[in-house]
């Protein structure tokens, strides 16, 4: 008897240790306690599952598991964050695949022309913004769009009827067309007889010959090489602003646009103090024409920021053609119309729009940057510029499918394209790169591009749904400062065909409308495939960067007419809180104290 006790005691013994030793383990994971814990959530994975979870756990910077609340809430310790989602749908940290990082928020002395949708809204703008600054020895600013101009262009009277006493130049929506006053003129001194860059339009009135104020293009150089050059300070403040605006927007990755070396410095800087809060992949700009020099110190960039979850180097942009709107864009056929450049001999040149290369020079470029093992980033516009940087990607992209895959080079912008390029496409395992907010901020105002294109070709206007339907990857960024960086009102965007901006507007060709996990997928999964990263971050899932948002409404259960109803609750960098918009719930213990907003 007493022989059978002890082996019962024993047992129990035994059985207890196993079961203490498994609840330790599932506490600990076997690497330590829990730091933070989200609970009660709409948790998409974007791992193509198709299943949410409601919860998942962090230690340090890296997720250690996904599932249910039950699940999850065995692994808090006293120390662990608890966050209490509300049911709201919680994602992969947003991935802005194409911004310019320190021109992500409009500067203090500038004014935003984005809002103003008629001239008389702007002029009242910029009369306004001038007076309350009357020592800026510029009036400075940009986002007005072509559609507040009868025939789509402003002219220099309508800008002096705003600021008169001083130069005023402000740069279009689409960044490709700067608008300058008289003052502003006569101080670069642009007459009729000044010729326009190979690569710019200087528009004239088409009866006198004078010019109107439109400087498109490379033409802009003659007036924007007098502005004032921004300090180091100032540059400083345009990245701690930008970071600020993208941990509100839950935006955790940034893909830059053109960066030169000293960017790198300023990120590098952020980096190693501390203040770096989103993972930056820069795209150094390229030079036009490529000498060997030229390219050996594009590789010491790459050489000096290599792979890093950080910070780094690897992409080069290769800018082919200008914007529709603009009428700058390479296009197959002439623009329907040619009012906005007047009559000169030098427009009827550009009739078709601008091209940078020419085929044989533009495949030398692709040839040389993708022999050295950079991945491209072709900006291509016009249904022209697209045929023209896959006929270049064709002569490189001559392996196996699975090398051209590899390299994951891309076509940006992509405002049209000729249909039987698309399949070409998707043939060339090229990355379709949009900016879904900008495009329908545009397509608000249709008439433009119809002006410009004509009715047919400006029904093909960023075709994603078939780019999808082709089996193009496609990613989505901001284009900031062309438009928000608000990842939200991209989403509304390409799940509407309109713009946040004209809620009430008929749908821009409905049918390219994309469905919200798409979409969002685009802005995350497919966005760190494209930047060699999705072995890291995209997706939710164990072992993986804890870079999440947390959102104030469940936005898979919403019409997505009504996605803006939701917000950007908390979001999550490298495991730490770096935005919260309400206060902690009463049971958090918090690690640090996020900035709070209302």
């Amino acid at each position: 008897m007493a022989a059978r006790l002890t082996s019962i005691i024993v047992i129990v013994i035994v059985a207890a240790t196993i079961i203490a030793g498994l609840i330790a383990g599932a506490q600990r994971d076997d690497g330590g306690p829990i730091d933070l814990i989200i609970l009660n959530g709409k948790v998409y994975t974007a791992d193509g599952s198709g299943h949410f979870a409601e919860a998942l756990a962090i230690r340090g910077s890296q997720i250690v598991r996904i599932g249910s609340n039950r699940d999850i809430k065995r692994l808090r310790r006293p120390q662990t964050q608890v966050i209490d989602a509300h049911g709201g749908a919680v994602l992969p940290g947003f991935n802005d695949a194409r911004a310019q990082l320190l021109n992500s928020t409009v500067a203090a002395d500038e004014v935003s022309l984005v809002h103003a949708t008629t001239l008389e809204q702007i002029q009242d703008t910029i009369r306004t913004f001038a007076e309350a600054e009357p020592k800026r020895p510029w009036i400075l600013g940009r986002g007005w769009s072509h559609a507040a101009f009868t025939g789509g262009a402003p002219t220099r009277q309508q800008l002096d009827v705003a600021v008169s006493d001083r130069p005023a130049y402000l740069l279009s929506r689409d960044g490709h067309t700067g608008w300058a006053n008289t003052k502003a003129l006569r101080l670069a001194g642009i007459t009729r007889r000044t010729p326009a860059p190979a690569l710019g339009v200087v528009v004239t009135d088409p009866r006198t010959g004078i010019p109107t104020g439109l400087l498109k293009e490379d033409a802009r150089q003659l007036v924007e090489h007098l502005l004032p050059s921004r300090s180091a300070e100032d540059r400083l403040h345009a990245l701690r602003d930008a970071l600020t605006e993208a941990a509100r927007r839950g935006v955790t990755s940034i893909q830059t646009a053109g960066d030169e070396p000293a960017d790198f410095d300023l990120y590098d800087e952020a980096r190693r103090s501390g203040q770096l809060t989103v993972r930056v992949y820069g795209v150094v700009a390229a030079p036009e024409q490529l000498t060997d020099r030229q390219l050996d110190a594009l590789d010491r960039v790459r050489r000096q920021y290599p792979d890093d979850p950080l910070l780094k180097s690897g992409a080069v942009a290769v800018a082919l053609d200008g914007s529709v709107e603009s009428q700058t864009a390479l296009m197959l056929e002439p623009y329907a119309t040619r009012s906005a450049l007047g009559t000169t001999t030098e427009s009827s040149r550009k009739r078709n729009g601008l091209s940078r290369y020419t085929p044989d020079e533009l495949r030398r470029v692709v040839t040389a940057l993708d022999g050295r093992g950079w991945q491209i980033i072709m900006q291509a516009d016009g249904d022209g510029a697209v045929k023209l940087g896959l006929d270049a990607y064709s002569s490189v992209l001559t392996g196996t499918a699975a090398a051209a895959r590899e390299r994951r080079h891309r076509l940006a912008g992509i405002e049209t394209i000729d249909l039987p390029d698309l399949p070409r496409l998707a043939r060339s395992h090229v990355i379709a790169q949009q900016a879904p907010l900008r495009a329908m901020l545009v397509g608000q105002q249709s008439r433009i591009w119809s002006l410009n294109l004509g009715l047919d070709r400006a029904s093909r206007g960023w075709i994603w749904q078939s780019l999808v339907d082709e089996g193009v990857p496609v990613i989505f960024g901001s284009d900031s400062p062309v438009a928000s960086l608000d990842p939200l009102m991209g989403l509304y965007a390409a799940t509407n065909r309109t713009s946040p901006e004209a809620p009430d507007a008929e749908p821009w060709m409905p049918d390219q409308k994309m469905s919200l996990r798409t979409a969002i997928d685009a802005y995350t999964k497919n966005a760190a495939y494209a930047s060699f990263d999705e072995q890291r971050k995209g997706v939710l899932a164990r072992g993986m960067l804890a870079d999440v948002v947390i959102l104030s409404t469940d936005i898979f259960s919403l019409p997505t007419g009504r996605l803006l109803d939701g917000r950007v609750e908390v979001t999550i960098f490298d495991g730490k809180v770096i935005f919260q918009r309400q206060p902690a719930p009463r049971e958090t213990t918090n690690r640090q104290s996020p900035p709070t907003a209302n």
